[in-house]
């Protein structure tokens, strides 16, 4: 009688067993299925940013040609780039901008960067009017600032050291920033890289999710500027 106890007490704690691994297994199948996206190819790549209005600052003629790079830079080499308009350092379509940080950080590089700035914030219906430039400095330390629709905004301010560049890099940043969000514009600058070879983009928050989502997280590909800010020891 005990034996046949303990044989029907051991099917039951067999079944339930059974039981459990089954519903883990699928729990772990569903999981699994979740977390698995399907990557999209260059072609879509670009078609889904064409709904996200992203070809906007591109101008007709240019359109198909820069279409064909993003399509080609993400097929070969998962990257995030536009077409370079011949030999220049300048691209076609006007989110992507080539930044030299250390000539933004020389005198007249902010106004000459902001020159080109200005051009984008009036294809977007915004103003960006720069005045009053102003420069204090002494054999360790500099305080520039300059006006950008009459708002006064420092430019660099902190003693020479090694991370110059890169501060005059995110105060730019910063200051378009701060305009774009006046105007109640959604449109942001985000950074990709800076030093000689430096690049930064303006997305929407809508177009940087996307971009987020479908390139790699690496220092070749636009990040919040606080997270660069982080990885590049700036405060």
């Amino acid at each position: 009688m005990k034996q046949i106890i303990l044989l029907i007490f051991s099917f039951l704690v067999f079944a339930c067993n059974s039981k459990a691994q089954n519903n883990d297994l699928k729990t772990e199948e569903k999981t699994t299925e979740k977390s698995v996206i399907k990557k999209l190819n260059g072609k879509q790549i670009v078609q889904e940013l064409e709904k996200l209005n992203f070809f906007n600052l591109t101008d007709k003629t240019e359109l198909n040609a820069e279409k064909i790079e993003l399509e080609k830079a993400f097929n070969e080499l998962d990257f995030f780039e536009g077409k370079l308009r011949g030999e220049t350092l300048n691209f076609v379509n006007n989110r992507f901008y080539s930044i030299d940080s250390e000539e933004l950080f020389e005198v007249g590089g902010l106004t000459n960067y902001l020159k080109i700035m200005k051009l984008t914030f009036e294809k977007l219906g915004l103003k960006l009017n720069y005045s009053n430039e102003k420069s204090s400095q002494t054999k360790k330390y500099w305080k520039h600032t300059i006006e950008l629709n009459g708002k006064e905004y420092v430019a660099f301010e902190n003693n020479f050291g090694e991370l110059d560049w890169g501060i005059a890099y995110v105060k730019f940043i910063e200051m378009l920033n701060a305009e774009l969000e006046a105007q109640k514009s959604d449109e942001r600058f985000y950074p990709i890289s800076a030093q000689n070879d430096g690049r930064l983009v303006l997305l929407t928050k809508k177009q940087f999710e996307f971009v987020k989502e479908n390139y790699p997280n690496d220092n070749e590909h636009p990040k919040t500027l606080e997270i660069w800010k982080t990885e590049n020891g700036i405060k």
